[in-house]
């Protein structure tokens, strides 16, 4: 039996599905870690690293929402243990790539490991938060974050000094989440049930989510869908590039870019668990109005500042621009929330997707004009935030469990 809090949230379920969402996404990071090791060992430009991110992002886009639609009329929870089989398979080919058509096989798989992972692993998430519905997507999306962030300081200690075959060595990641996941998926029934009683009890008490009129969500759908293209297009010019940036500015190693990157995507990890605890307090309108707008004169200072003040500006910019991500999940779930699987898909989807496609622009840009002129254009991404002022206004409810 699993046990839940007074809130209702069953928090050992959740750290668990962190842990999974953390080697998950770890082994995913690891490709653009390794783009130094890569591109050095294939002879690529940017533009070949930006269709590797292309290639990846789409994969692990384009199955995902037909996994949610799928997992909404059938649940499967199992199905993220053979996603996890299509990651560690990609993994290994990684390693052992003889070609750069091979590389883009490779990393295909791994994003088709992950189309399959998200959208049923977000409905269990949804179903364990109980009544705190932002503090149990920010532990969800906090082991993605961090499990981000460790794949370049892996990179910058067990892939550059041991060269690329060291990448197979992290298949024992994806045969532990293997592991973690039938656990999770053997509960579900049980998390699944108590979260309808949840709900029908919220109901009662006149505090269940309202029907959103077909023109609020297509509204509201479309808006969020362009603030999430546009503020991935900034996070990725850090994923891909920020390394590139960091060794042609200032000089440094690749380990010590590598590092860098780190810290950037470690403070996006804190910053998707803050701003899922509070966007329980203050509520997810105002969370998305501080992250998307919030970090535009920090990007505006970035390409002119020295390696200290952009090491300061790059962890503001990403605690800021990353805790919305929890809060406009939520929002899009509550507009249509007897769809949580095909908006799981189709907004961890969405961030693949939009990812790739913004990488490959990045790279062809960065080939044309060069680095410090993408982070300059890159700045003013930004100003997507001021689309939140046409945000749909929703009641936000609380669900309590019976007394």
């Amino acid at each position: 039996m699993t046990t839940a809090t007074r809130s209702g949230t069953y928090l050992t379920v959740l750290v668990v599905l962190g842990v999974t969402h953390l080697l998950n996404d770890m082994m995913q990071s690891l490709i653009p870690a390794a783009y130094p090791i890569l591109r050095e060992a294939y002879s690529l430009d940017f533009v070949q690293i930006g269709l590797i991110t292309l290639t990846f992002q789409v994969a692990g886009s384009l199955l995902q929402p037909v996994m949610g639609m799928m997992t909404d009329r059938y649940p499967a929870p199992y199905s993220p243990v053979v996603g996890m089989m299509f990651t560690l398979s990609g993994l290994v080919s990684l390693a052992y790539a003889p070609s750069y058509e091979m590389i883009l096989v490779a990393v295909t798989l791994i994003g088709i490991g992950s189309s399959i992972y998200h959208p049923e692993a977000t409905r269990m998430a949804r179903y364990a938060a109980g009544g705190r519905q932002g503090f149990a997507q920010g532990v969800f999306q906090v082991g993605g974050q961090a499990g981000g962030a460790l794949g370049p300081v892996f990179a910058a200690l067990v892939v550059v000094p041991w060269g690329q075959p060291s990448l197979a060595w992290f298949a024992v990641a994806a045969l532990m989440s293997m592991a973690l996941l039938a656990w999770i998926g053997s509960k579900q029934r049980e998390i699944s049930a108590a979260f309808e009683a949840l709900r029908a009890h919220a109901a009662s008490n006149g505090a269940a989510p309202v029907r959103q009129a077909p023109r609020t969500i297509v509204l509201g759908m479309t808006i969020l869908m362009i603030i999430m293209f546009l503020k991935n297009a900034y996070s990725e010019s850090f994923r891909s590039f920020y390394t590139f940036y960091l060794m042609e500015q200032f000089g440094l190693s690749i380990p010590a870019s590598q590092m860098m990157l780190f810290v950037f995507l470690f403070a996006s990890a804190v910053g998707v668990l803050v701003g899922g605890i509070v966007g329980d307090r203050i509520g997810r309108y105002r969370i998305i109005w501080i992250s998307v707008l919030g970090p535009l004169p920090l990007a505006l200072m970035l390409p002119y500042a020295g390696l200290f003040w952009t090491g300061v500006l790059t962890i503001l910019i990403a605690l800021i621009m990353a805790s919305a991500f929890a809060a406009i999940l939520i929002y899009a779930i509550e507009l249509v929330p007897n769809r949580i699987g095909l908006i799981g898909g189709l907004f961890y989807g969405l961030n693949f997707g939009l990812g790739g496609i913004a990488a490959a622009g990045l790279g062809l840009l960065a080939d044309q004009y060069g680095l410090e002129t993408v982070y300059r254009i890159c700045a003013f991404l930004p100003l997507a935030g001021l689309l939140a002022w046409f945000l749909p206004r929703m009641n936000e409810p609380e669900m309590a469990p019976p007394r």
